[in-house]
């Protein structure tokens, strides 16, 4: 089964100044299976970020057709499509009261909201959350201050909190970007224990680095200046030459115990 199918999808958006259309995407073909682990990397301002929102439902493309989860953008009901799927971005962690824990946080996802409303939230809800803390390696701070945690202990909550909903599609912005080796390594770890434990979850995270790639990662595309550099399997797309072609400098790919690596030759 599908979990998204983009053809030719561009998007632009309009700038005042000049009065002109700038291109943000540019004939975006890419199709993922349900099940599938998506590296998206690319430079800064390739578009990665806008691309990501199109699969969450949030933007919508100027031209060409998405379809997720089996309904096309525009066709249907966004807010109902939404729920489906489960969205992390930077942006998302400064939203809390500081009050919150982290168990709270988590518990918010089952709403959609960043309030936590204890009458709406059943015990099946609350079981679920301590079960997902407990595989991303969250379990002990249940009950601390989400403001008082660590940058990877806020973005593994933060990915508990958008499972807790069951979605089908799993979308993380840059969710290595800003951690020290032991938070890094930690998330990892933790998003293995996730694709084996919801191997029919769809997941699609953006990354400038190679070395932020968990070793369960199945498929990359690879994205410059809103377009498509190559897309499909890891190993047949996170090569030396698609790397060097996709940042526009020569790079070496290395790939050992599962996990890549990238340096400028």
């Amino acid at each position: 089964m599908r979990a998204f199918d983009l053809q030719g999808v561009s998007l632009w958006r309009w700038h005042a100044a000049s009065a002109s259309r700038v291109p943000i995407l540019d004939e975006v073909e890419w199709t993922a299976q349900a099940g599938q682990r998506w590296a998206l990397l690319g430079p800064n301002g390739a578009g990665k970020t806008t691309l990501l929102t199109l699969l969450a439902a949030v933007e919508f493309p100027s031209l060409g057709a998405a379809e997720l989860l089996g309904r096309r953008l525009g066709r249907t009901d966004v807010f109902r499509l939404r729920e489906e799927i489960g969205f992390v971005d930077a942006r998302l962690g400064h939203r809390f009261p500081p009050p919150f824990s982290v168990e709270q946080v988590v518990e918010t996802g089952a709403t959609g909201t960043v309030g936590w409303f204890p009458d709406r939230i059943d015990e099946a809800t609350r079981r679920r959350a301590r079960e997902l803390l407990e595989l991303l390696d969250c379990g002990r701070i249940g009950r601390r201050r989400f403001s008082d945690c660590s940058q990877g202990e806020r973005k593994r909550t933060l990915i508990a909190r958008a499972l807790v909903s069951r979605p089908r599609l799993l979308l993380l912005d840059e969710p290595g970007a800003g951690l020290d080796l032991a938070g890094r390594e930690t998330l990892l770890a933790a998003l293995g224990r996730l694709a084996a434990e919801e191997p029919e979850l769809t997941v699609v995270a953006t990354t400038h680095h190679l070395e932020e790639l968990p070793a369960s990662t199945t498929h990359a595309v690879l994205l410059r200046a809103g377009r498509v550099v190559a897309a499909g399997p890891a190993a047949t797309t996170l090569t030396s030459e698609l790397l060097s072609a996709c940042f526009g400098l020569p790079v070496q790919v290395n790939r050992a115990n599962g996990r890549w690596s990238a340096t400028a030759l």
